[in-house]
């Protein structure tokens, strides 16, 4: 009974991804037992963005997985494509999940600064996208600028799990913030690690960034 709810959320359910990270869309796909949308996203000989998307989404529950690469400006424009043409084609639902949001930094004003990451979050919206799923949000009230629903994942259990598991001397370590504007992220790691975090006083064999990639010292 469960595998065959299990086989009809799937039936209605498409995955449609950018190109900002297709090995990863391909490991969603696997792990979820189904194909990638028949889609292509490209840039026309003048830079514009255009999307074709080659199957019926009519009535269907739409995902779009598109994270921020080096080319993080086209990679909104291509959700910001995907999601409308799936909106104009009748999709039922559409989720824009993106692991990494772009401008999200960009949250705050600063003297005469505007706020981009409003902007980005009203046209995601405006695009069509009915919800929106990201994973460790820079800040938490970046949800409120969003006129849909956001599900803000969090990723330190995971990663936690994969350091008690792969890192045996985990605890000859220090936790180091990658910027100022992390260090609050890096003490919660080193307080659930129990390690010493930055200055310590303490001279480790080495220290791991676990926002940046590790570092020997000494």
């Amino acid at each position: 009974m469960s595998g065959s709810v299990a086989s009809d959320e799937t039936s209605e359910m498409v995955l449609i991804t950018g190109n900002s990270h297709p090995q990863l869309a391909k490991l969603v796909a696997d792990h979820l037992q189904i194909p990638l949308a028949d889609a292509v996203c490209y840039n026309k000989p003048c830079r514009e963005t255009e999307v074709e998307i080659r199957q019926s989404v009519r009535a269907k529950n739409v995902f779009i997985l598109q994270t921020a690469s080096k080319d993080v400006n086209n990679d909104i424009w291509e959700v910001l494509i995907l999601a409308y043409t799936c909106r104009t084609a009748d999709a039922k639902t559409i989720t824009v999940v993106m692991p990494f949001l772009p401008y999200s930094m960009q949250c705050r004003t600063s003297r005469r600064s505007a706020i981009p990451m409003k902007l980005v979050a009203d046209m995601i919206c405006k695009a069509g996208a009915t919800r929106v799923v990201s994973l460790d949000l820079y800040r938490k009230e970046i949800q409120g600028f969003f006129g849909v629903p956001v599900e803000n994942l969090r990723s330190s259990p995971f990663l936690l799990h994969y350091i008690f598991r792969n890192i045996p001397d985990y605890r000859n370590a220090v936790v180091v913030a990658k910027s100022p504007k992390v260090m609050h992220k890096a003490a919660s790691y080193a307080d659930r690690l129990r390690l010493f975090f930055g200055n310590s006083g303490i001279n480790p064999d080495f220290a791991v960034g676990l926002l940046g990639s590790a570092t020997r010292i000494g």
